[in-house]
């Protein structure tokens, strides 16, 4: 930041007095929005283009102003821009700094514009790169499951409801649970950006300009789909924002139920996964210890995207039409959300593929808790019972297994008779946790052959 010399403001000439010190740092948002530097550069050149193009500006004034503002984004990439707070945010910094180099040409710029369509304009363009910069992560993190499922298709876990054993599954099954949450992920936000490539460039500061503008030429300069079609809207509404941060938050709430998963399986406890040291940290007084730091920061940072949406709601409930300066509020929420959750998918991303499954300690715990109960009801109802009675007879089966600390498939066929003479031989397959999962034979079924061609459809798509 600059020595904060008083500077002449870009507004100033209604006011008879200097603004108040305290004012200028309470009013100033250039210490966070300088971050749309390159967008609020690129904007002021489509529209500088679009000038020239309506007679508003010659070729001549055009060109300087785009080169001009070539050799401001330099400046900046290369620290040599000298950002001011007196000069309040990254739209009137670079704009000054223009006039300075181009003389009066630089004060054109503004010309059928106002910084309330600016900076909506400035914060699509950025959001627009942010969500394809997250869809990319989120493909990568998608295709590490794809991967990892494909490896673990034959692996038998215990599937649980209420955190207790329910039925066995594949670990291949389990992480095509994720894949599918995380796609829905990426198909939101896919839907997210059509409302967000929207251009609200041309609704000056509420109303539209008396200039004869063509913002169709601008947006399609700039890569917009179409145009904000209300100047009252274009310029005052952020659910574009709230929208992302909706989407942003639903994805860490996915990954924070992933973490959790993880936590817990990587525990002495339980001991399922092992995740490579290079994602763990150790005790600073415990030597044995091996944190799951990254699950656990994950699962702590879903709670500031959170917090970011709230905001957003919070700060947009109130506002009547059009702009208000309350909306120079969204922009910490916003990089906040797109920061944690980007860095959250791209480190899920390096993690998961080299996760490690414990398979022996899987299958051990897919041997507790009457895993395969469901199967022997199956099998009682495909032999003539109805399902409330096999329910009945399989229930007294878990309770004598219970009472003699034996899983169904540690019970002989002499005691699994004492509960139905309709339970022959064929039984010992079907409560084997191989048979188990390979009956569940279907579309959506944990199958090893059914997780195989999921992953072949998905790899397809």
């Amino acid at each position: 930041m600059s020595k904060n010399e008083p500077k002449r403001k870009l507004w100033g000439g209604r006011f008879s007095e200097a603004t108040h010190v305290a004012v200028e740092i309470f009013n100033s948002s250039v210490g966070f929005d300088q971050r749309l530097y390159r967008y609020d550069i690129l904007g002021s050149q489509a529209h500088a283009q679009m000038l020239a193009k309506v007679g508003v500006l010659t070729e001549d004034e055009c060109s300087s102003i785009c080169q001009g503002l070539d050799q401001i984004l330099l400046d900046i990439e290369a620290g040599e821009f000298e950002w001011s707070i007196a000069l309040e945010d990254v739209h009137m910094n670079i704009e000054a700094k223009l006039t300075e180099k181009i003389g009066i040409a630089g004060k054109k710029l503004h010309t059928g514009r106002s910084r309330n369509d600016q900076v909506a304009t400035d914060i699509r363009l950025y959001l627009r790169d942010e969500i394809d910069n997250l869809m990319m992560q989120l493909d990568r993190l998608k295709n590490g499951l794809l991967d990892l499922a494909e490896k673990e298709a034959d692996t038998i876990m215990p599937g649980f409801t209420h955190l207790q054993v329910a039925q066995p599954v594949t670990f291949g099954h389990h992480l095509l649970a994720w894949y599918e949450m995380l796609k829905r992920d990426g198909l939101r936000m896919r839907d997210c950006r059509q409302r967000v490539n929207r251009m609200p460039l041309g609704a000056a500061a509420l109303a539209g300009t008396t200039y004869p503008i063509d913002r169709a030429y601008t947006a399609s300069l700039l890569g917009f789909d179409g145009l904000c079609e209300n100047s009252l809207d274009a310029v005052s509404d952020r659910d574009f924002a709230i929208e992302f941060c909706s989407s942003a938050a639903i994805i860490m709430m996915h990954l924070s139920r992933f973490s959790e998963e993880l936590i817990i399986w990587s525990s002495a406890q339980f001991n399922f996964i092992e995740l490579p040291d290079r994602f763990c940290t150790g005790s600073s007084i415990m030597p044995q210890k091996k944190n799951p730091d990254i699950p656990e920061l994950v699962r702590g940072k879903t709670g500031r995207v959170n917090g970011d949406l709230i905001a957003l709601l919070t700060i947009m409930k109130g506002q009547p039409l059009a702009y208000n300066k309350d909306n120079q509020e969204d922009k910490e929420p916003l990089f906040d959300a797109v920061d944690t959750v980007k860095m959250s998918v791209s480190i899920f991303a390096d993690m998961v593929p080299v996760i490690m499954a414990n398979k022996k300690n899987m299958k051990k715990a897919a041997l507790q808790g009457f895993s395969t109960a469901t199967d022997l009801a199956d099998y009682l109802v495909r032999k003539g019972l109805a399902f409330r009675d096999a329910h009945e007879v399989v229930g007294q089966a878990v309770r004598y297994g219970v009472e003699q600390n034996k899983d169904l498939s540690e019970l002989s066929l002499a005691e699994l008779q004492k509960f139905s003479a309709d339970i022959e031989q064929d039984v010992i397959t079907v409560l084997s946790l191989e048979g188990s999962v390979a009956a569940r034979d279907h579309i959506g079924g944990t199958a090893p052959s059914q997780v195989r061609a999921a992953i072949a459809r998905e790899r397809a798509l």
